[in-house]
């Protein structure tokens, strides 16, 4: 009776343990510009990249932990990571660029719709193709949809004119690595 109720707790545990690590990390992520812009060298998208470390030292954790194939494949999800966010907030800029008639609150929500999804499309993708990852896309519709909504969480960022501190970062990484984990665990 007490190993059912033990191997019932685990997965719950390891999907707190998840969240608790995505909202470390989402913390972690908006103070990093300020790190980023006192190295000197590499310009452009790269310092982009350099913004999702936290997330992505995560990520590495969680393919890690909870996929059955090669470790090389939890290095490598931790750099589409990087990359994953990189085009996310690219699409977050070029969509609230190409919107400008629209309601401020419209063209944030847009934005973050849009970076949320494709974030989360890129990191679905490239870690699908991974030995780490399932290569149903079935399973990875619930990253996507939670991704895509935690995004518009952008727009909340903007009307309380949060910088240094962010509610996206913290909610969107927690529910992408919690749903992260329910899809490697299948």
């Amino acid at each position: 009776m007490a190993e059912e109720i033990a191997s019932a707790s685990a997965p719950r545990h390891s999907l707190l343990v998840a969240a608790v690590g995505g909202l470390i990390s989402g913390i972690l992520t908006p103070l990093l510009p300020i790190l980023v812009d006192r190295i000197t060298g590499p310009n452009g998208q790269f310092r982009v990249a350099l913004i999702a470390l936290p997330f992505a030292v995560l990520v590495f954790v969680l393919v890690s932990r909870f996929s059955r194939n090669a470790s090389w494949a939890a290095l490598v999800a931790a750099v589409v990571t990087m990359i994953a966010f990189v085009c996310a907030v690219d699409a977050a800029i070029l969509v609230e660029g190409n919107t400008g008639d629209a309601p401020r609150i419209m063209r944030y929500l847009l934005a973050g719709l849009t970076g949320g999804l494709v974030g989360t499309a890129v990191m679905a993708f490239g870690i699908g193709l991974l030995p780490a990852g399932p290569r149903q896309p079935a399973a990875w519709w619930p990253v996507l949809i939670t991704g895509a909504l935690a995004g518009t969480l952008l727009a909340f960022d903007d009307a309380l004119g949060l910088d240094k501190v962010s509610l996206l970062y913290p909610v969107w990484q927690a529910a992408v690595a919690a749903r992260l984990v329910m899809v490697l665990r299948r």
